[in-house]
């Protein structure tokens, strides 16, 4: 990955979307979860496709390319971030945060080989397991295996599990679609879809969520909801739809390594939480392990250019 623009986006959607997770945070306190995610992807989708629609002329949707979009939207919004908000009510957020940020970038790299757009390599496989070392470090204080106990936390985790996989599966398939139609018309789609899809599920389970959508927000839960539609979805999402074209979905996915460094970083600033060393250790193997997956590619010929110097030398 040697395209300076891809590495400066690919360092810009880190720190945007490692900063969501405050934002987040203030809108969930007094806002129903799945109403706050719907309400953010509904507005920036809107903003994306009138963005879209006022620059150059569009290709039109063929058909066989509609059910995909259907599919994708749902797969990366309303099956990802409904079943993940669910979850969390009985899974504490700290295995949450490890088990849905280390299945990401896996599951986009199992998915991208599959569909046949990523290759299998060693360093790759060495990203995985140092970025979920990583995580693990990380958020060990926050990680409490005896909140586990019963049916329902294990159905939880298994929601969350399936919210990074639907996640990743979805990001896969919409590359083809990115490249044929653009990066803002397909954020603007997938977000105006899923949003929709997830606001209906939100009326009709989370309780209040009706009551909500017609009443003033608390400021914090607004100016969260203001980042997200702002950095989190206009900037972070289009910017995410154009490395998956752009770089492939495992490297696109290795801000699943970087960004949760940040919000831990966020949080030690300026919500004074613990600054354990434990955690830096943490988030030098995580930016360590995002490094080795952005240039897997690059680093066999390094190894071997380095392998004949020595040689050379002996």
């Amino acid at each position: 990955m040697s395209n300076t623009r891809n590495l400066v986006k690919f360092a810009v959607l880190c720190l945007v979307w490692g900063l969501t997770w405050i934002a987040v945070k203030f809108g969930v306190q007094t806002v129903p979860p799945m109403l706050f995610a719907a309400t953010r992807f509904i507005t920036a989708g809107v903003l994306l496709l009138g963005w879209a629609m006022a620059g150059k002329r569009q290709q039109k949707l063929e058909r066989a390319d509609a059910l995909r979009l259907v599919v994708v939207s749902l797969l990366m919004i309303a099956l990802c971030y409904g079943p993940l908000f669910w979850g969390m009510q009985f899974v504490p957020s700290g295995t949450a945060a490890v088990l849905e940020m280390s299945l990401t970038p896996l599951a986009l790299l199992g998915f991208g080989i599959a569909l046949g757009e990523e290759r299998w390599s060693g360093f790759r496989a060495f990203a995985m397991v140092l970025g979920a070392a990583g995580l693990g470090i990380l958020f060990a204080p926050s990680i409490d295996l005896g909140d586990l106990a019963g049916g329902r936390a294990m159905i939880g985790l298994i929601a969350i599990a399936w919210a990074a996989i639907s996640s990743a599966w979805g990001s896969v398939l919409a590359k083809a679609l990115i490249s044929k139609y653009g990066s803002t018309r397909l954020s603007g789609a997938t977000t105006t879809i899923g949003g929709g899809v997830l606001l209906m599920v939100s009326l009709a389970i989370e309780p209040r969520s009706a009551e909500m959508l017609g009443s003033l927000w608390e400021w914090q839960a607004v100016a969260g909801w203001l980042f997200l539609v702002i950095f989190g979805s206009l900037l972070g999402y289009s910017i995410y739809m154009q490395l998956l074209r752009d770089i492939g979905p495992a490297k696109a996915g290795s801000f699943a390594f970087v960004s949760p460094a940040i919000a831990v970083a966020a949080g030690i600033v300026f919500a004074d939480e613990p600054a354990d060393p434990q955690r830096f250790i943490g988030m030098a193997l995580m930016v360590l392990a995002a490094g080795t997956s952005l240039f897997a590619d690059e680093l066999p010929g390094l190894w071997n250019r380095n392998e004949r110097t020595l040689s050379a030398k002996k």
